[in-house]
């Protein structure tokens, strides 16, 4: 099925009151407690305060890394991947997590598969040599410890490699690229049988037409992420209020995008898109299912 179809499927079947995610995914501060009691995360804390991430830990009220690692069940000595890594925010922080007994993989999207120029094209492909360069200059570990590549590059050498992928901030993009199957198919191949894929989204409000909440503003209804996902071979496990914003409307006419960091409206009502903050967003953990 093409991506098209998939977004004319989820347009016309996805809503508020056709859709419900179950209530025993759902998963408060108790009950994540009691879910992890059994793991230490060890290192955990300690790369959380590391001076590297001085400019980075501003952030963290709105991101919560560590309560979202938990959630996700990220253990230091699983092999993650990081999608779209980018800037290094969350990179700064699972690639030391996990550098001593684990392995981190940053994953980009695969440029043969996207609209764009071929110099564009060329640098998307070199970028999976240059980057565990960048996580080195980042961590201070060596280059050695780390590996990039695009998901044209999974293939049956690397398939079944990867306990956990952690995607943030990238769903809309999926949507807005109509790249969301082939991205999909490729994750799903990458995970071990047992593997999960963690999501973090810019989350629109239930009854938010699909007009608006098609990826295009930054905003998805939590039930369009699930019946995507659900539709490429993954099952939901249990989702959480960790990086919820209940300050943010989520119906901007410059997206997302109004509220910071990016602030797209410049100085007009700055203060007020300040004191909303980032986005609200959901967060949800997905089941490889064979």
């Amino acid at each position: 099925m093409k991506h098209t179809a998939v977004l004319a499927l989820l347009a016309a079947s996805v809503t508020a009151s056709a859709f419900a995610i179950p209530a025993m995914a759902d998963h408060h501060a108790g009950g994540e407690k009691m879910a992890n009691k059994h793991h230490s995360y060890n290192g955990l804390k300690e790369v959380l305060a590391h001076e590297r991430r001085a400019k980075d830990a501003p952030r963290d009220k709105f991101r919560n890394p560590g309560k979202t690692i938990k959630f996700f069940d990220i253990q230091p000595n699983h092999t993650v991947a990081e999608y779209a890594a980018g800037g290094g925010w969350y990179t700064r922080v699972l690639a030391p997590y996990v550098a001593a007994k684990g392995k981190y993989i940053a994953i980009n999207p695969d440029p043969e598969k996207r609209s764009m120029s071929e110099e564009r094209k060329a640098r998307a492909l070199a970028w999976a040599g240059a980057f565990p360069a960048r996580v080195a200059e980042w961590t201070g570990m060596p280059a050695a410890k780390f590996s990039a590549l695009t998901s044209g590059s999974v293939d049956d050498t690397n398939a079944g490699t990867v306990d956990r992928i952690i995607m943030p901030r990238m769903m809309h993009n999926l949507y807005r690229g109509n790249i969301a199957d082939n991205e999909l198919k490729s994750l799903h191949k990458l995970l071990k049988d047992d593997g999960m894929i963690g999501i973090v989204q810019h989350r629109a409000k239930d009854d938010t037409p699909f007009s608006y909440a098609n990826g295009n503003r930054g905003y998805l209804r939590t039930a369009t992420v699930v019946k995507l996902m659900e539709s490429h071979g993954f099952k939901l496990v249990k989702k959480s209020e960790i990086n919820a914003n209940s300050k943010d409307t989520a119906d901007y006419a410059k997206g997302v995008w109004t509220l910071p960091p990016r602030l797209a409206e410049g100085d007009k009502d700055k203060a007020k898109y300040q004191a909303i903050g980032e986005s609200d967003r959901m967060t949800l953990l997905f089941k490889k299912v064979k």
